[in-house]
């Protein structure tokens, strides 16, 4: 069974995806591009959150057809890897946060759109506790627990944003909640590594600007797809 990866900025240009063929799959919800490649015997199918050329913003991400698609593929686990803020001074950049909760107030794409249908969302536990085992198996330091709030893009969070919501979640992003609460819809078991390629704004006095987000994000890679390269091997493990 094919194990499903969401890529974003902490996965720009990554090195799992050396030999991948292409592929686009049509969805009810629209096309979505993937690419398919082979790891330690598992088959990946990994798709670029951003689109091709990675210039879809957040808030123009085609989450419905992403989902679908790996429903239609018959990919049922799903590790989504995005970029977050710290809204705590002891999470500092760089680290890895494995979430087990999330909050979102704004308005999240649903596939019940004409029925009368309530979810209950959440993250998948079994999943969530491989990423942190292949993590200490390499002895890579991650952080195994924290809620993360997500906001709407394509804007950075004011001061004052983040001075509401830090005392309620502990990584701020634009993604994640709406990625798990279609999972969740389909029947699909998801769950998410944040790289943590920023303070929020104003929770420490330096400028926040995208271009840093971006090389901090770069650096935070290489261990990265080592616990990814884990969980992969793992999973082939127990198939």
């Amino acid at each position: 069974m094919a194990l499903g990866i969401i890529g974003g900025t902490s996965l720009f240009g990554t090195k799992l995806l050396g030999d991948a063929q292409e592929r686009e799959v049509d969805t009810p919800y629209g096309t979505v591009y993937l690419l398919f490649t082979t790891a330690h015997s598992q088959e990946i199918v990994f798709l670029t959150r951003h689109g091709k050329d990675r210039n879809i913003p957040p808030h123009r991400i085609n989450y419905k057809a992403n989902m679908r698609a790996f429903k239609e593929l018959g990919v049922e686990e799903i590790i989504g890897v995005t970029s977050a803020g710290s809204l705590k001074r002891a999470i500092t950049p760089r680290s890895l946060v494995v979430p087990h909760d999330y909050i979102s107030l704004c308005t999240i794409p649903t596939y019940y759109d004409d029925e009368l249908v309530h979810v209950t969302p959440g993250l998948d536990e079994s999943l969530r506790i491989r990423i942190l085992e292949a993590a200490r198996a390499l002895s890579v330091k991650i952080i195994d627990q924290g809620v993360y709030f997500q906001t709407t893009g394509p804007r950075l969070e004011t001061k004052a944003e983040i001075k509401l919501i830090k005392d309620y979640a502990d990584v701020v992003g634009m993604s994640m909640a709406s990625e798990a609460t279609l999972a969740t819809e389909l029947g699909l078991r998801y769950a998410n590594i944040s790289t943590v390629d920023n303070y929020a704004h104003g929770i420490v006095a330096d400028e926040l600007e995208y271009k840093d987000i971006i090389e901090t994000a770069s650096k935070s890679q290489e261990k990265l797809e080592k616990v990814l390269l884990k969980v992969i091997n793992s999973s082939n493990s127990t198939i």
